[in-house]
């Protein structure tokens, strides 16, 4: 893929499984590759698929300069940020800009203005759209108790940038609410570099539910139709499907046309993702992704597009590669995040003795494990991403079981048992899921193999 006849060269300034994502992308279009990389990473396999690689340090894949460097050295003409890190920083896409690459993503004022979470609110209730009745922007601690005589308990605290759960907590006591702002605010400055929050409604027993678009920044926007993500713990997903089950269609078609009227309006480029919380047959807008999502396969399987392949087409050519009615879907696709994670949800890194993926009708895996793979202390747990396509959600259900049947990794603990025990649930089985189902399903879970432990340790001394 060129623009001009120029051969195109993409810096992926990210790592593990969304960059031999990244890179599978490249090789399919014609595009060049750099990876990236710090020396934590040296050792990583995926590093032999690229055209050249990098290093950029010692484990920082949050320097910009660094990251601009790599790729003016490397001459590439393109970055693209993947998930996470700075796939958010409109720093970064201001810098990459400067420098006269093209980022593949929003532009920086997008990812400023939706970014922020506490000024996206404000902006898409202008443009339509259901919000969670809340602050109207950033707060300040001293703030927080007049609002909760206004909106009640339970809320939740949220940090106005970044994502993946971190920097919220969920206020069901006035009397935790000095310690839940200190822990968002000292986790939010940790992961992000800044402390700012602001406050919505908590709506219990909700549904999460989000909708996949792209825009041309012309104004030009489409979808890719919705997800489902209520299996999550403390507000990280574990299970992710698409489409959003159990709702009427015409109900999630008029949801996606409005987002696309919503980012039309303030002409949003390349990939995006707007999340809501859903709650007595309504639609809540909570927050929206200026980027690729981790769980942007569903979406693929269901239409059988490629998003990125969409994304660096939108870079290249300031158009969309296909309309709306280009767009169709069939079936169900469920997604499985597997984890290095002990039962209680620590981190689990180490050595990979042995790995062997699953396969078979409709399975998809993306991951960067190999046997012999050390997984770092330094990075986010996720190690696999392991997705089934079904004719319908129990075909899909069911050859997703048989995949994490079938996965083997040895040599670290995983979260695979939890996942098939989340699957095998009547309450996933049955579509009785929130956003507080998995909470309340892991407390039965852990408990469950602590006695069943404790069983053990009192026959084994029995036994002695």
């Amino acid at each position: 893929m060129s623009s001009s006849g120029t051969q195109q060269r993409l810096l992926i300034a990210n790592r593990g499984e969304i960059a031999v994502r990244l890179l599978r992308a490249c090789k399919q279009l014609g595009i060049e590759s750099v990876a990236a990389y710090t020396k934590v990473d040296a050792d990583a396999r995926y590093l032999n698929l690229a055209d050249q690689k990098i290093c950029i340090g010692r484990q920082d894949y949050l320097n910009i300069p660094a990251m601009i460097s790599a790729a003016q050295i490397s001459g590439c003409t393109m970055i693209h940020p993947g998930y996470g890190f700075l796939s958010e920083s409109e720093e970064f896409a201001e810098a990459v800009a400067t420098a006269n690459m093209r980022f593949v993503g929003p532009t920086a004022e997008h990812i400023e203005t939706m970014g922020d979470k506490a000024v996206a609110r404000a902006t898409v209730a202008g443009l339509g759209l259901t919000i969670v009745d809340g602050s109207k922007g950033e707060v300040g601690a001293a703030e927080v108790a007049s609002l909760v005589d206004d909106l009640g308990l339970p809320i939740c605290i949220k940090a106005s940038f970044g994502g993946g759960g971190r920097g919220m907590r969920v206020v069901h006591d006035i009397a935790q609410l000095n310690l839940a702002i200190s822990e968002a605010q000292a986790e939010a400055l940790a992961s992000f570099g800044e402390s700012a929050f602001y406050v919505e409604k908590y709506i219990p027993k909700a549904r999460h539910i989000e909708v996949q678009i792209l825009g041309d920044g012309e104004g030009n926007v489409l979808h890719f139709g919705t997800r489902e993500c209520s299996t999550q713990r403390r507000f990280q997903k574990l299970i992710e499907e698409a489409p959003a089950p159990g709702i009427d269609a015409d109900l999630l078609n008029r949801l996606s046309e409005k987002c696309v009227k919503a980012m039309s309006a303030i002409k949003y480029r390349n990939a995006g993702t707007l999340e809501f919380l859903y709650a007595d047959d309504k639609f809540h807008f909570i927050e929206m992704n200026t980027r690729l999502q981790v769980e942007h396969p569903v979406s693929e399987l269901i239409t059988g597009l490629d998003i990125v392949e969409a994304q660096l087409f939108v870079a290249l050519n300031h158009r969309l590669p296909y309309t709306q009615s280009d767009i169709a879907f069939s079936g169900t696709a469920i997604e499985c995040r597997v984890n290095a994670e002990s039962d209680d949800f620590l981190p689990s890194p180490g050595l990979v003795r042995s790995y062997n993926p699953p396969g078979g009708p409709g399975i998809r895996v993306d991951s960067h494990l190999f046997s012999g793979y050390r997984v770092p202390h330094q990075y986010d747990s996720l190690i696999a991403k392991i997705i089934a396509l079904g004719k319908d959600r129990e075909t899909a259900r069911r050859r997703l079981d048989c995949a994490l049947e079938e996965t083997v990794i040895e040599g670290i603990s995983t979260n695979r048992d939890l996942l098939r025990r989340i699957l095998a649930s009547p309450e996933f089985i049955e579509n009785r899921m929130s956003t507080e189902f998995v909470t309340e399903f892991v407390t039965k879970f852990v408990t469950k193999i602590a006695k069943h432990e404790l069983t053990e340790q009192q026959t084994a001394g029995g036994a002695s």
